[in-house]
Formats: structure tokens, sequence, C-alpha cells
């Protein structure tokens, strides 16, 4: 059964539903289209604790009625009292089970689209054309979603690796199941540039950011040092002979942004910003986060990217996820974006973390 603090903790959440569906009715807040629209979402989003925790209560009257009939003095309607206390008690099981994963507070991000970073890390070409294996992995991940996959900005190498590409991701639920991508990602493997066939391990960093918007950073202009510059290929060709390319710099951070994949200044200033948007969401949460606590490390990890998280074995066709210690005998199908078994072993895991700790107050 739910112990006390969890049943007070459920009523104050269905006091606060049926004051919202007041509150929904009245004319002055329908006449007030945002307060309508915030205390409508609330509203939905509080629906489900709200029907489930009422046929909780409903099963609980029903055991405590059941409990009479068990002491019957006719055997028959002892029999199928008992049938129908352990169907009810599975079912209150269910239901506990179903409330305490509705109490845990949601991700805000969750529903939003993704800044997807990926950085050539130690081992020079051979990391460079990981990354270029990681990009491919993560938009084939995307095609299979039915998600809309966009470069922002590529910085290429003459092997057709990437020192730095950003891409964004838009589609439902991309952020709740590719924010566990973050961190160091290693391969092991010979290096097309290896002549004496040894095996090499690289590396390339993955960020996963949540798009951000006006609506998120408040940026002011003044802060802002927007420079432009003749965009270049691999090797440092020129692909441009005029000032298309675009570096952002907010000065207060120091983050710097730089788009040059569009063939406009337009374009590519307003690429830069949707990126340094998200790189400031992140910059000042986890800011946040660290003044409030040393941020509790989590089993399933942190997802800072200076934490080693995976490794892409070629020669044994293994992948290991060193968080959970989930190995998998089939790279090649992660490779081609098949990552949901990982995905759905990470969120597993991190959904009993924090059922621990709701259940722990």
């Amino acid at each position: 059964m739910l112990d006390r603090r969890l049943i007070q903790k459920l009523e104050r959440l269905i006091e606060r539903y049926r004051k919202l569906e007041e509150d929904l009715s009245k004319p002055e807040v329908i006449q007030d289209l945002e307060r309508y629209r915030d205390l409508s979402k609330e509203h939905k989003e509080l629906s489900e604790v709200y029907e489930t925790y009422l046929e909780y209560k409903k099963v609980q009257k029903e055991i405590e009625e059941t409990k009479d009939l068990l002491r019957s003095p006719d055997k028959d309607i002892r029999d199928l009292a008992q049938e129908e206390m352990e169907r009810l008690k599975k079912r209150r099981k269910d239901l506990e089970g179903k409330l305490k994963i509705l109490l845990i507070p949601k991700d805000p991000n969750d529903s939003k689209n993704v800044i997807l970073e990926i950085r050539a890390g130690t081992g020079g070409e051979e990391a460079a054309l990981f990354a270029a294996d990681l990009l491919r992995m993560y938009q084939k991940y995307a095609e299979d979603k039915g998600w809309r996959f966009s470069i922002l900005n590529a910085n290429r190498t003459g092997l057709g690796g990437y020192k730095e590409v950003i891409a964004l991701i838009e589609g439902e639920g991309a952020y709740s199941r590719l924010k566990y991508e973050s961190g160091v990602h290693r391969v092991q493997r010979i290096p097309v540039t290896e002549s004496g066939g040894r095996i090499h391990t690289s590396t390339a960093t993955v960020a996963v950011l949540p798009e951000a918007g006006e609506e998120d950073i408040e940026i002011n202009p003044q802060d802002l040092r927007i420079e432009t510059f003749r965009a270049s290929g691999a090797g440092g060709q020129y692909v441009n002979t005029t000032e298309t390319a675009v570096r952002i710099t907010h000065i207060p951070t120091g983050i710097t942004v730089t788009c040059q994949d569009e063939r406009s200044q337009f374009q590519n200033k307003q690429k830069a910003l949707k990126i340094l948007y998200a790189k400031l969401k992140d910059h000042y949460e986890r800011k946040r986060r660290e003044e409030i606590a040393k941020e509790r490390k989590e089993q399933v990890g942190t997802g800072e990217r200076s934490e080693k998280i995976r490794t892409y074995n070629f020669p044994q066709n293994r992948v290991t996820d060193h968080r959970i210690n989930l190995t998998l005998y089939k790279l090649s199908d992660v490779l081609e974006g098949k990552l949901d078994e990982i995905i759905d072993a990470l969120r597993s895991k991190d959904l009993e973390e924090r059922l621990r700790l709701v259940e722990a107050g």
C-alpha cells in the first residue's frame, strides 16, 4: 500500500486539480487567454494522476468490502471472495506503481527538439572519422523515429570526417530519448590510416542540448559580438568569396558559435543564434545546479561531456554502455541507428533511480 506521505501528496494534487476545474469555469479566466492556456495545461497534466488515484481509492474500498465476505459462513462465497481479493490486490499493486511513476517530476525539456553537437576527441583523423560515424548513427535513428534532421554547422576534414558538427533534430520526444547520449564515446578499431593493422582507441564527444529560444533565455544584444568572414572548406579552401560565415560571441560567458554552411549571411546568423540559445540555456542550468548543490551522480550518469559513457569495439562487433554495464554484440546494427535497446535500458535505470527518490521523499 502507498504510505501516508505519498497519500498526502496525492491528496494535495487532487485538491489542486479540483481547484483548476473550478477556476477554468470562471468568466474572468476564460477571457484571459494566456492564463486560461496555462491553467488548461496544468489541468491536463494532472488529469491522469486524478483518474488513477480515484481508481486506486475505489479498489481500496472494494478490498475492504471483500474482507467481510471472506468471513462468510458459506464456503462458496468465501472462495469467490478469495479470488476477487487476489484480483483486487494485483490491481492495487499495478495502480500503486503507476501513481509512483506519475509523481516523478517531469523534465520540462523532454518535449523539446535537440541541438546535437559532436566533436572529434583524441585520435586525430581517426577521431574525426568516428565523429562522422556517430553523426550518421544519430541521423539514421532520427529517420527511423520520423524526426527531421538538419545540419546547422560542420567543420569537415579532408578524409570525410568532422572536427565538429552541429545538427538540429526536430520531433516529438527527441530530447527525452537522446538526452542520455551526452558524454565521451570511445571507438576501438584499425583506422584506415593505419598501415600496420594495429587497433587504435579514439574518442568523440557528444553533447545533447534542448533547443532554446527567446522564451527560455533573455539575451541583451549589447552582450553579443557578431563577426563575419569568408566560409572555408576542408583544407582551408575558400568556398565563398563573400563574407557569409558568422561568428557570434556572448561576451559575459565567452561562449562562441560559428556557422558557415549556408550561402547567406542572414541564414548563418539565424542558425548561429539557434545554437547559441541552446548553449546558453545549458550553461546557466549547469551553473544553477552547481550553486544549489554538488549535483548527485545518478547511476545512469550525469551526462557530463567529460564522462566516458560508451565503447564501440569493431573487432568484436561489440558495444558497451559503461553506465549500466550493458554489452551488446551487435555494433553494426547500433551504427545503423538501432539505438532503442540501449536507450530503453538507460531510461529504465533512470526511472528506477527517480522512483527511489520519490519513495524516499
